[in-house]
């Protein structure tokens, strides 16, 4: 797909509790070159959304759920592998082990759909006086935890401005469309240069 190579909560009321989680990856949203505005000026980088939903009790003993389904939280992060890019950072902690050269070259970001964690979340308060749950750091489920991961309960979701699943797109949250839309690339398949196919993982203990 393109996405070779933060807010929260995907529409939760009440956002994921401060604490550590075993997780597992639910969604890869690739949200196409994205605008922000910083303390260097204005900046366009190619931008992809990762979600997770969370296992696990509050500090009552209630289950992290909305519903029936676990709670989610997500993060965003610019497509890069660059040494110091937070998607790096993260996945080589969520590998536990950084990247070879040839990785790098295309590491396939589905990769991560149906893989689990073990992540910290964090909150911290808005300008608009809300609090938003964020995704703090990540690594791999301890092994003695392995055998006791949940199944997975939500549908894993993807979706890739290349080759964009507009029935997926659909069910996106609007205000998360309007995002997609407002990307260069949205209603042309964008010119990027052409990737070293995904190098697959050469240790068994990586999870990805």
């Amino acid at each position: 797909m393109g996405l070779k190579a933060s807010d929260s909560g995907g529409g939760n009321f009440k956002p994921v509790p401060p604490g550590s989680y075993v997780a597992r990856c639910i969604s890869v949203i690739d949200l196409g070159t994205q605008v922000s505005n910083g303390k260097f000026g204005e900046k366009a980088a190619h931008k992809a959304r990762l979600s997770w939903e969370v296992f696990g009790d509050d500090d009552d003993g209630q289950p992290l759920t909305v519903g029936d389904m676990p709670m989610t939280v997500s993060k965003e992060y610019t497509v890069s592998l660059h040494e110091k890019a937070a998607l790096r950072r993260d996945l080589a902690a969520w590998r536990g082990r950084d990247f070879t050269d040839d990785e790098r070259k295309g590491f396939d970001v589905d990769k991560l759909l149906g893989v689990y964690a073990l992540i910290n979340v964090t909150h911290d308060t808005g300008g608009n006086g809300k609090t938003y749950a964020n995704v703090a750091g990540i690594a791999p489920v301890p092994k003695a935890m392995a055998a006791a991961k949940p199944p997975g309960v939500h549908p894993l979701t993807r979706f890739d401005l290349d080759d964009p699943d507009m029935e997926v797109f659909e069910a996106l949250p609007e205000w998360l469309q309007k995002r997609i839309e407002a990307a260069p690339e949205w209603g042309h398949k964008p010119e990027r240069a052409e990737s070293t196919p995904a190098i697959d993982a050469m240790d068994d203990d990586v999870p990805f």
